[in-house]
Parts: structure tokens; C-alpha cells; sequence
């Protein structure tokens, strides 16, 4: 039976929704979650392996318009993490309307054109089923705006698991052939001294 692996990087505005992703892709806690932006520093590499594939998610901190050197920084290791991927995720909350900044992040991905791109629609728990085709063809449009078309455009609840599953089928379908790169029971490639700060910090955030 051939194997599959992908890297795949999940970028989008601070405050989408990508550390819950990964954290409902992965199956468990890997990435600190908070209502306040740029919770993520680092790109953090989350680790889904079965028998016959192994996808490898990097979730990185929100990407804006920097104000700051930390906020330099931080686009930086975007920019860093989606040029070396295979898929890319953007996500977009369903509790908001697409702007400028998710343009200029779609935009961001026109540039790599070796990539798969998928569209997420997050926190769709959180918007009616009347609202969900208005947001779901700004998507579309999103894509065309920015120059290209998504591979496809995913609708999910990472909060309460709706699509997640479709998400990853449809990962595994744009994965190519390739070996598991980490052991199959590591669901994340941080130190255990980075992930304890992690976790403190998302404490002290949260307080």
C-alpha cells in the first residue's frame, strides 16, 4: 500500500481560528489557543500519522500589516514556513466578513504556485445556515481576486469536530507519496520545556 506525507501550513489573520484547528486536527492539545492575536510565535509542527499517511501541520502566528519588530518577525516566519510546504491552509472566520487582510494573505499564496491551497471556513457553530452560501462565495471570490482558484474550500467547526474529518480525507488526497518523517506516536516535534512555557504563557494570557 503507498504511504502519503505532507507538510501543510495553516496561515491566516491573527485570530481565525488556526491553533484550534490544528489542535482538532492533531487530536490533541499541541498549540496554544486565546481571543488575543499573535498567541503564536513560533511555527509549531502538529503531527497526524496512520498506517498509510502522515500529515505534518505548521501553525504559524497570525499574518498582518507589522507595526512593530515583533510583528516584523512574526510575518517573517510566515513567509518562511509557506514557501517549503506542500499544502497550504488559509483560514477565515465565518463570524466575519472577508477584508482586506484575508486578500492580502490569498494574495501571499498566488505567489506559490506549487502548492495545493485550501479555503477553511472556521467557527461555522458560530453563523446560520442562511448566512453560510453568502460566506462561502466570498471565499470564491477571494481566491479569484488574489488570482487562482482554491483546490478546494472546506466549511468546519473545529469546536465541535463538524468537517474536520472531511478536512483531513481531503489532506490526504493532495498528499504525495512519501515516508512518515517523525515516529508515528510523536504528535508534535516541540521540547518538552517549550511546550510547558507555551502552555504557561496561554495561562497567564488567559488570566
Amino acid at each position: 500500500m503507498e504511504h502519503k506525507s505532507a507538510f501543510i501550513s495553516i496561515v491566516g489573520r491573527p485570530n481565525t481560528g488556526k491553533s484550534t484547528l490544528i489542535n482538532a486536527l492533531v487530536g490533541e492539545k499541541v498549540a496554544i489557543t486565546s481571543h488575543h492575536p499573535n498567541t503564536t510565535r513560533n511555527a509549531i509542527r502538529g503531527i497526524l500519522s496512520e498506517k498509510d499517511f502522515q500529515l505534518i501541520f505548521v501553525d504559524t502566528p497570525g499574518l498582518h500589516k507589522a507595526k512593530t519588530p515583533l510583528g516584523t518577525a512574526l510575518n517573517r516566519v510566515v513567509d518562511e514556513t509557506i514557501s517549503d510546504v506542500d499544502i497550504v491552509i488559509q483560514c477565515i472566520p465565518a463570524v466575519e466578513k472577508v477584508g482586506d487582510g484575508d486578500l492580502y494573505i490569498a494574495k501571499q499564496l498566488a505567489n506559490t504556485s506549487a502548492i495545493r491551497r485550501i479555503c477553511v471556513l472556521t467557527m461555522i457553530d458560530m453563523i446560520s445556515k442562511t448566512e453560510l452560501p453568502k460566506q462561502l462565495m466570498a471565499l470564491s471570490e477571494l481566491g479569484k481576486k488574489a488570482g487562482f482558484e482554491w483546490d478546494e474550500i472546506v466549511p468546519l467547526s473545529a469546536k465541535t469536530d463538524n468537517q474536520v474529518q472531511t478536512l483531513i480525507d481531503l489532506l490526504v488526497k493532495y498528499s504525495p507519496e512519501g515516508p512518515a518523517f517523525y515516529p508515528v506516536e510523536m504528535r508534535s516535534d516541540q521540547e518538552l520545556s517549550h511546550a510547558i512555557a507555551d502552555l504557561i504563557r496561554e495561562a497567564a494570557i488567559v488570566e
